[in-house]
């Protein structure tokens, strides 16, 4: 079995405020640690229910730097850095079977979830392919599920849980923190959250071939709503664009993969103004 582990910072246990997750900030470090060990306890998971799988861990927050490679479980291989194919899931184009979602959190816009966005909390306030608004748990669910792999492990605060038990009836989650406010949370100790993660993994990934995957048939009309109107003016000069209102980008007939591609694009050239 080949597994994809994606770990993001926000939704790791323990972090709640941006000096947590900025790089070189006064939480950073240790978060770091925080994020590598819950990354490390997936492993372990899948090792426990295949010991001639092959894992890799995906570095998906910020620049891909945060991982500490040395502390992780030397059986997993390290994608990190940035920019990359297909970002948050990057590898999952090469037979991956199974993904796992760790330390995730809400979309862009939910008020009860720790330090929620979408790809880039300056400049995207939402981003919708055929109409249905997604975060991050199902943009990396919907990517993944485009290469055939399924996503069968979210981790993360309530809001991660949610959107994954919204858009991906039926899979496995694990809540290590509940948002009492965009920047505080009521946490399990970071042993506990690993404990569970690795406990989780197993049943997750035995679950493959049936779970439900978040699937886009045909071309996907993707919008993205931007913080600031001005940026829609960069964002026009993008070939194929369309306005759809003061501060939505709108772009039809893509392929999934390049819709995703073209979120981060977005957040990126919006980033200028």
């Amino acid at each position: 079995m080949r597994v994809l582990v994606s770990v993001d910072m926000e939704g790791i246990a323990g972090v709640v405020d941006r000096s947590d997750i900025a790089p070189g900030g006064p939480g950073w470090e240790r978060a770091r640690e925080l994020m590598t060990d819950e990354a490390s306890a997936a492993v372990r998971g899948v090792f426990a229910a295949d010991d001639e799988a092959e894992v890799t861990v995906c570095d998906s927050h910020a620049k891909g730097l945060n991982l500490l490679p040395d502390r992780l479980d030397p059986r997993a291989r390290l994608i990190r850095g940035i920019p990359r194919p297909l970002d948050m899931v990057a590898g999952v184009d090469r037979g991956v079977d199974a993904v796992l979602l760790i330390g995730y959190h809400g979309r862009a816009g939910l008020a009860d979830a720790v330090l929620p966005h979408t790809l880039s909390g300056r400049t995207i306030d939402s981003v919708r392919m055929n109409g249905m608004v997604l975060g991050e748990v199902g943009l990396s669910a919907a990517v993944a599920n485009s290469h055939g792999a399924r996503t069968v492990l979210v981790t993360g605060d309530d809001a991660a849980t949610r959107e994954a038990a919204e858009v991906l009836p039926g899979v496995t989650s694990v809540t290590v923190k509940r948002a009492l406010g965009v920047r505080a949370a009521d946490s399990v100790h970071p042993t506990v959250a690993c404990a569970l993660i690795e406990a989780a993994v197993p049943d997750a990934v035995a679950a493959t071939d049936t779970g439900s995957g978040l699937a886009f048939d045909g071309a996907v009309d993707l919008e993205v709503d931007v913080r600031l109107t001005e940026m829609m003016e960069r964002l026009l000069l993008i070939p194929g664009s369309q306005r759809r209102g003061p501060r939505t980008f709108g772009y039809p007939d893509l392929d999934l993969s390049t819709a995703y591609g073209l979120v981060g694009l977005v957040a990126d050239i919006a980033e200028i103004a």
